[in-house]
Order: C-alpha cells, then sequence, then structure tokens
C-alpha cells in the first residue's frame, strides 16, 4: 500500500533536520518539526529561516514562498505531536543507539500506515528496522548536507521494506525536486562508501606527514577539481560523524583498508569536531579559518 504523503515529521531539529524541513516545506508539505527539547526545536526553525532568507537574497525564492513554507512548519517538542504525520523521518545523531531509543518513543504514537524513515548514512537499515513496530514500512532516506542545495537522495530498502513503502520515499523525493539513487543496504551506502574512505586516506596522509593541512586542500582543489579540501569537507561534515561512518565501516566489511586514522580519533577524543564547534583540522574562531596542523 503507497502511502499519499502529505504531512512529514521530522525527529532531530539540527543541521540535517532542519534542513529536510526546509525543503519539504518549501515543496508545500506540511512539516512538524521535534526535538528533545523547544529551544532545539526553536534553533531549528531559526535556522530554516536563516537559510530561506538568504534564498530570498539570491533570487532563488520570493518573499511569498518563504512566509508560506515557514507558515507550514510547526514546531512540536513534544512525540505525541506526530501521531498525523504520513511520513517520520529521524534525523538524530549517527549514533544507532539512539535512533533506537527514539523509534521506542516515537513508534507508540504513530497511525498504523504511517512510513518510519531513517536519515542515517551508514547505519544497517534492516537492523534499525527490527528495532521498531513496522519493519515493512521502514526505510532509508539519505540526504545529503547541505539539504537546502544538494540535489541527491539516497534510498536503501532494508530486508523486510515492502514495495509500497518504497515507492511511497520516491514519490516523496521527486515532490522536493530531488534526484533518487537507489542503494542497497551494505555500510555507508553509494556516496559515503566512495567518499569516507577518501577523506580517512587525507587524514593518513597529514597524519604521515606527506602534506600540511593546507596543501593536501589545496591539491585536491586545483589537481583534482573538488569544491573543497577533503580535510575542510571533513570539518564541515563533523570529525565524529566521519568517525562513525569509518567505524562502521572497518566493522560491517572487516577490511583493513577502512581502519580510522589514529588522528581522526585523537581529534575527537579531543572534541575538536569541526566548523560545528568552531575547531577541528581548521581553527574557525577567527576572521578566517586558520590550520591547526
Amino acid at each position: 500500500m503507497t502511502v499519499d504523503i502529505r504531512t512529514v515529521g521530522i525527529v532531530g531539529a539540527g543541521q540535517m533536520g532542519s534542513g529536510i524541513a526546509h525543503v519539504a516545506a518549501l515543496a508545500g508539505l506540511n512539516v512538524v518539526l521535534n526535538d528533545v527539547s523547544e529551544d532545539r526545536v526553536n534553533n531549528g526553525l531559526a535556522t530554516v529561516n536563516g537559510n530561506l532568507k538568504r534564498q530570498v537574497s539570491k533570487g532563488f525564492i520570493t518573499q511569498a514562498q518563504n512566509d508560506e513554507a515557514l507558515s507550514r512548519i510547526k514546531a512540536e517538542p513534544n512525540v505525541e505531536g506526530l501521531g498525523a504525520c504520513d511520513l517520520v523521518i529521524e534525523a538524530a545523531t549517527e549514533n544507532e543507539a539512539v535512533k533506537v531509543k527514539i523509534y521506542g518513543n516515537v513508534c507508540p504514537h504513530l497511525k498504523p500506515e504511517a512510513i518510519l524513515a531513517t536519515n542515517t548514512s551508514s547505519i544497517s537499515i534492516t537492523r534499525l528496522a527490527a528495532a521498531t513496530d513496522r519493519p515493512e514500512r521502514f526505510i532509508g532516506i539519505h540526504f545529503m548536507n547541505p539539504v537546502p542545495v544538494m540535489q541527491l537522495v539516497e534510498i536503501i530498502r532494508g530486508i523486510a521494506t515492502d514495495d509500497g513503502t518504497f515507492e511511497s520515499a520516491k514519490a516523496f523525493i521527486t515532490k522536493l525536486d530531488r534526484q533518487v539513487a537507489v542503494a542497497e543496504d551494505f555500510p555507508a551506502f553509494i556516496v559515503n562508501r566512495i567518499l569516507l574512505p577518501m577523506i580517512n586516506e587525507a587524514i593518513y596522509t597529514l597524519y604521515e606527514g606527506v602534506g600540511t593541512v593546507e596543501s593536501i586542500d589545496m591539491a585536491m582543489r586545483l589537481g583534482a577539481n573538488h569544491p573543497m579540501g577533503p580535510l575542510q569537507l571533513a570539518d564541515f561534515i563533523g570529525l565524529d560523524t566521519c568517525l562513525s561512518i569509518m567505524q562502521v565501516l572497518h566493522e560491517g566489511l572487516a577490511d583493513s583498508k577502512y581502519r580510522p586514522c589514529p588522528l581522526l580519533v585523537k581529534y575527537v577524543e579531543a572534541g575538536w569536531l569541526g566548523r560545528k564547534v568552531k575547531r577541528g583540522f581548521y581553527d574557525y574562531r577567527g576572521e578566517k579559518p586558520v590550520a591547526t596542523r
């Protein structure tokens, strides 16, 4: 059975969740934005508001579209408020235990036909689905960061995902004017299976003294025509997220080529997680980023 998705619930109002709320509301869908506290939901709404204003200033959308999109987003700090949603997307941190706890809290409040999705970038969809009351109506919908800009969305079926859920998810992404890449349920799917080992290798290149932060990033920008260097990109993604994905790859595929670089581990242990804390491979506390090594 397919579902006509008109109201989308989003659990997690951070960078990814607010981005999904942004594009869904702009596409004419009603959005219920949830997080563990009212402050976090309000911070997410402020992010959406700021990003919409930026799109207006650049002429990508009109002021009327901005106002209409904001009017479609409802702040909801309580999971009970997700009960009317046709689709609920979990956009929490890349930690399996956290995600499973969310499903336990959310599932009792969902209508039977509602689809539950995860925005995980690496964790097994089949295993996450088994922690819910609706494995047939569970699916991976992996948006890329930053959501308002990136055009690709990976859709990943678990072993139990039924055809109606899969078709409903594809139709939802089409409504958002995004492109679908269907991936099999293997660790890190397509994009991060390719991207994160490259970033990890760049960190090894720094760790082994082959180049400095700036020279490595410049080499890949100017030598491979990448829009940003791999260490700058790692800071943008979040070094804790990079480490989590590499750990999933290393454990899930049992291949030493996916071993996280010890320097990445050290930065995460130090709390140097990238742009979100203003320090990673670059220090962002001044007027311009400065390499930390």
